[in-house]
């Protein structure tokens, strides 16, 4: 009995049953033109799940831009775009639901082409079950490997090889056969161990919803079918128990419960747990829902925990079993596929958000990217966007975590641009370094503070920036020299100086000028914790790098002093003739000319240099420090 039917016989009885009917979620992914949408079109059509005024506007619109020359066109049903329909192919990921009698479906609609691989990642994050579709004439594809790579990185364990278009090869047993051995050795090599193959034609129907009479020789169960007694990922439940803190939710003095969603194993009153990163244990007290409380909470479900004891827990903190409770690191190797158009540069801090957790982090330089077409392994200093590398991971503080491959919560994150709030990449979690267990802070008897206190001053950084020319390096020489005559403790980070020593092995490419900022960064903290009054003068032409050398600074310890100059000032003073050799092409990356400079937004201190001298500049930088940040800007 179809599910229209089921409507039009009992609407209660349909309700009910569908309310208890269990949920696959499921990708279509391959080359171009393998018949992806129309494939979910037929899917949608033989379910009914099309209202009357749909397949109107289908069947007008199979007439107008439709490729089955009047026919039907079912991937018009899944291609909203304009421009999908223009051209014919998938762009971003197209989500529909359907059912049937049996279970709920939602599939994610994939694009093939290589360009839109950071699309195809977003549909296969949540998917239980992969569909890879091939063209019987064509054959296993370069992004038919692409995508079977992916599944594969992603965890999917269920996937259904659907080798389409037999029509067109006249039903030949021996293409299907000839096809099915080509993926099988590939398959093995990238780790999908079991998969189903079904021939079939999407476009007629054969072997999608009901076994076709064309292929007597299949004796395999037909698509949906398939998908409905594909096991859905109910291990889970049998893993230890994972629960991220979404919410304190304490809503009168009486009351202090942590809300979440369950990632993995079943909670119960009395359940001992413990909470990370703190690592203090507690028992469970209740388990509250918005409907009564319950005797058992298992994966997938969003509860409420309330704890016998009061132990500190916050928003981003990991409730677990105290008997197997996840590892706690901050160094990690993972596996990162880049989403943005602005390549990741090794040493740019990004946020990272893994569960319910936001920390800085910084990305190492990658050890290799893979080509997702051949598998080889490359050497690279970045990833540019739809580039998957291995990487190491630096965070700013510890976190819970689970390798991805044992529980895709808590080993699956993203990272997001500090500047835009963007979504530039996404990875998996491979295991945690050594070295994060290994080092520790060492406490030491005498800190900053007693530092400074000897030298009767306060620690701080004084940052100039501004382009080449600017007049950052001689407004920082006469600064210096007006501290130290006032008795005052100072050392003096100059750009070109540090590049004859600590950062002579960079270049002037993006990577290179974040990495050349990071160690600068660093060497001024250490002499902040010094005591000193450290001036570094740096063209440090990206926002992104000097507010994570604030950031190393404590509350009050950075000035941000741009040497506001125009670039026709900056170029007419440019002794060094270096603009002239960038204008003629012999200087690559020059800032200003074909690398940008991000001019500070909301410097503590701007100098207009077309207005002042450098010596009148100067005397307002150290005024500002005299005067304790009160001097006029």
């Amino acid at each position: 009995m179809g599910v229209s039917d089921l409507i039009a016989e009992d609407i209660e009885a349909y309700l009910h049953a569908h309310q208890h009917k269990s949920l696959l979620r499921f990708l279509t992914c391959g080359s171009v033109d393998d018949g992806k949408s129309t494939l979910i079109g037929r899917l949608l059509y033989d379910s009914k799940m099309i209202f009357e005024d749909q397949l109107a506007a289908l069947e007008a619109d199979s007439k107008k831009v439709g490729t089955q020359g009047g026919e039907i066109d079912f991937a018009l049903l899944v291609d909203g775009l304009a421009a999908e329909r223009e051209q014919g192919i998938t762009i971003d990921v197209a989500y529909r639901f359907f059912s049937t009698d049996k279970r709920k479906f939602i599939v994610a609609d994939t694009p093939g082409h290589e360009q839109y691989t950071r699309n195809m990642v977003t549909g296969a994050s949540t998917a239980d079950a992969a569909v890879i579709l091939i063209d019987a004439r064509k054959g296993v594809l370069t992004q038919t490997r692409r995508h079977s790579y992916l599944v594969s990185l992603l965890g999917i364990r269920h996937v259904v090889l659907a080798i389409n278009k037999m029509d067109l090869v006249d039903w030949s047993q021996a293409r299907f056969d000839e096809i099915v051995a080509e993926y099988s050795a590939f398959a093995g090599q990238i780790g999908v161990k079991t998969f189903t193959a079904i021939p079939m034609s999407a476009l007629k129907g054969d072997n999608i919803t009901e076994p076709s009479t064309n292929s007597p020789w299949y004796s395999g169960s037909p698509l949906l079918r398939w998908l409905e007694e594909a096991p859905v990922e109910d291990d889970l439940r049998d893993k230890p128990f994972r629960m991220p803190v979404q919410w304190v939710n304490r809503p009168n003095l009486d009351f202090r419960g942590f809300s979440g969603l369950i990632s993995s194993g079943v909670v119960r009153p009395g359940d001992r747990i413990k909470a990370l990163p703190s690592g203090r244990e507690s028992t469970v007290e209740r388990i509250v829902t918005f409907t009564g409380d319950l005797n058992e909470a298992v994966a997938g479900q969003s509860v409420t925990l309330t704890l016998a004891d009061e132990i500190d827990v916050s928003r981003g903190d990991v409730l677990a079993a105290a008997a197997s409770p996840p590892a706690v690191a901050d160094q990690f190797e993972a596996t990162l596929i880049w989403f943005d158009e602005e390549a990741m540069l090794p040493g740019r801090p990004y946020l990272m958000k893994l569960g319910t957790r936001t920390v800085a982090a910084q990305v190492a330089e990658p050890k290799y990217k893979v080509n997702v077409n051949t598998l080889e392994q490359l050497a690279a200093r970045k990833l540019e966007l739809n580039e998957i590398g291995v990487c190491n991971l630096a965070l700013d503080a510890p976190i819970a975590f689970d390798p991805y491959a044992e529980n895709h919560d808590l080993g699956g994150f993203i990272l997001i641009d500090r500047i835009s709030n963007r979504t530039v990449g996404a990875g998996l979690l491979h295991f945690a370094l050594r070295r994060s267990q290994n080092i520790h802070w060492q406490a030491m008897d005498v800190d900053k503070a007693a530092r400074a206190a000897a030298k009767g001053q306060k620690a701080q950084v004084v940052w100039l920036t501004g382009l080449s020319g600017a007049g950052k390096s001689t407004i920082a020489n006469l600064v210096e020299k007006r501290l130290l005559a006032e008795g005052r403790h100072t050392y003096l980070l100059d750009g070109d100086n540090v590049r004859h020593g600590l950062n002579k092995d960079l270049g002037f490419a993006e990577q290179d000028r974040v990495e050349n900022i990071r160690r600068v960064a660093e060497v001024a903290k250490l002499m902040v914790d010094a005591g000193l009054i450290v001036l570094v003068s740096f063209i440090s032409p990206f926002r992104a790098e000097r507010r994570m050398a604030r950031e190393l600074m404590g509350e009050g310890e950075f000035v941000e002093v741009f040497i506001d100059t125009p670039i026709a000032e900056a170029e007419r003073r440019d002794v060094k003739g270096l603009y002239a050799k960038a204008r003629a092409g012999e200087l690559k990356n020059f800032t200003g000319v074909d690398s940008p400079y991000e001019a500070p937004e909301h410097p503590e201190i701007r100098i207009d240099t077309t207005a002042l001298s450098a010596e009148q500049a100067a005397e307002q930088i150290f005024a500002w420090l005299d005067g304790g940040g009160s001097a006029d800007r």
